[in-house]
């Protein structure tokens, strides 16, 4: 075509400069916003916000459970574990039966006080053990103890007393390092006692220790106020003055005990003991110097004495011991059973 034959649009008497072309779209028209549609226009079905709603709580429901679930595990894992603790420390026994010929040894080491290791409640239980199995030819104390309660070498002692007269065996203490005091107290019920030459044995002896604080109160100028009901209440407070009627009562119980020990290491030791003036003062001697004066009979060790003295070399120990889980049960096992009962109480009901 000719561009002669073109119209002109300016030659259009209604043209308008400013007026776009009829095929384009609307100054004002904008994008399309998919926020501002409706749901529908969306392409959303109706009720989807219930539908979301019912989801959350769902899942928050099924969040709650699994949290309870694990509460519920952990308090049932910590109730089965001192289950087991309990049942541990029952059903441990002190040795293991044997009945081939042996020598039985019961380890007297540390402080003897109740609650150690060195107290009536474990070392009479394993002499028992010792003296009951037929396999057992003597009984040997390896007593390695600066001493303590004489209470509770009062017990040891009276057991072994009767378990030897019961069961007709003999029983043989021998020292490691240190036989003193409520340690020696229990070795005098031995039918013999052997020792290293460098032992520590004897400190026949009762004391009773404590402070006295009133001197210091004075200076500082701390007033000591104790209310007692009976005029002896407060016997031995250390922040009070001791009055020479309490030393006197006190001495008299001291002096008393101390008899005690001394009967007993004479009757233990009969006519192989050598007294002298010190030898009930709290001194203690060398092993070597202990067989001079008929505290112990000869030198030798645990081995030794199997070997020579019981002839059965083969040592079976009865020493009883508590453990870790016997510990953690008797310490904590009040504390761990009540949080179990609270744990059951709190365990919501299966519905």
């Amino acid at each position: 075509m000719n561009d002669s034959n073109r119209t002109d649009p300016s030659d259009d008497p209604d043209y308008d400069q400013n007026r776009p072309p009829a095929h384009a779209a609307p100054a004002s028209a904008a994008p399309e916003n998919r926020a501002d549609r409706s749901p529908v226009e969306a392409g959303l079905t109706p009720g989807w916000e219930r539908a979301t709603l019912e989801k959350l709580a769902f899942s928050a429901l099924n969040e709650q459970k699994a949290a309870r679930r694990w509460k519920t595990f952990v308090r049932l894992s910590w109730l089965a574990f001192f289950v087991f603790l309990v049942w541990f420390a029952m059903h441990r026994s002190t040795a293991t039966s044997v009945t081939t010929p042996h020598t039985a040894v019961v380890e007297i080491k540390g402080e003897i006080a109740d609650g150690a290791d060195a107290s009536a409640e474990f070392v009479n239980a394993a002499l028992r053990a010792a003296f009951e199995d037929e396999g057992a030819q003597a009984v040997v104390l390896l007593i390695n103890s600066p001493g303590g309660s004489p209470v509770q070498a009062g017990m040891m002692s009276d057991e072994i007393v009767r378990l030897k007269a019961k069961h007709k065996k003999p029983v043989y203490a021998v020292v490691e390092e240190t036989c003193a005091s409520a340690a020696y107290y229990v070795a005098a019920s031995a039918d013999q006692i052997f020792v290293d030459k460098a032992s520590i044995v004897g400190s026949i002896g009762v004391l009773m220790d404590g402070f006295g604080f009133t001197g210091l109160m004075d200076k500082v100028g701390v007033e000591r106020r104790l209310l007692t009901a009976g005029e002896n209440k407060g016997f031995l407070d250390p922040f009070s003055p001791q009055t020479e009627k309490q030393r006197a009562y006190a001495q008299t119980m001291l002096d008393q005990i101390h008899q005690q020990f001394i009967t007993v290491v004479k009757t233990g030791r009969g006519k192989r003991l050598k007294e002298t003036p010190e030898m009930f003062s709290g001194l203690f001697w060398t092993g070597q110097q202990a067989v001079e004066l008929g505290l112990a009979d000869k030198l030798g060790s645990l081995e030794y004495v199997a070997r020579e003295i019981v002839k059965t070399e083969e040592i079976i120990d009865y020493t009883r011991r508590e453990n870790v889980a016997e510990k953690l049960a008797k310490r904590f096992g009040a504390a761990i059973g009540d949080g179990a009962i609270r744990s059951l109480k709190a365990i919501p009901a299966i519905r």
